[in-house]
């Protein structure tokens, strides 16, 4: 009988590290996760000013479509956090979406192999950011959804666990786009 309370302490104490530790492995999840993004942003933001060095003898009446870029890259390489990364990543999105409309207007650019390779690079690093975007979000469900249910919320709050952001797309990303075969 003397040893009941003891075999409860040790039960006890068991699970508050396997609670613990679960919360330390959901919390490191979510920041590999986040690294993984960053190393397929830098992919794709070295690939940019490629694409641009390519496609401007060509476009000497573009400027402005190429200054967009630019700045719109700039801005994403200086975001910091899920939301801001979120925001600027939509900007250069839709700046490269009119970099390749017009690239669609000139001909020799299209007929281009570096500009046809340097698109299919981008493509695919789109690709890539879409399903680590998509590996972050579920990573931080698991992890908010753990540090909020019973009873781990209670060591979540007890050594500070807070809730993560998820990396929400821009609420214009969301647009249908407009088809037209005119």
């Amino acid at each position: 009988m003397a040893y009941i309370p003891l075999v409860l302490l040790v039960v006890i104490v068991a699970w508050f590290v396997a609670a613990y530790n679960k919360l330390v492995r959901f919390r490191n999840q979510i920041k590999n996760a986040w690294h993984q993004i960053d190393v397929q942003l830098k992919r794709r933001y070295d690939l940019i000013p490629n694409l641009v060095e390519v496609v401007k003898d060509y476009m000497a009446y573009e400027q402005e479509t190429l200054t967009r870029v630019i700045e719109a890259r700039g801005a994403a390489l200086s975001a910091k956090g899920p939301a801001a990364q979120a925001k600027a990543e939509g900007i250069l999105t839709e700046t490269l979406k009119s970099l390749f409309a017009v690239v669609e207007r000139y001909p020799e650019l299209k007929a281009n192999q570096n500009v046809a390779s340097l698109q299919e690079e981008l493509t695919g690093t789109e690709n890539k950011i879409s399903f680590a975007r998509q590996f972050y979000n579920d990573s931080v469900m698991t992890y908010n959804n753990a540090i909020q249910s019973i009873p781990t919320n209670f060591i979540a709050s007890f050594f500070n666990f807070a809730q993560e952001a998820y990396f929400e797309t821009e609420p214009e990303s969301r647009a249908v786009p407009k088809a037209s075969l005119r």
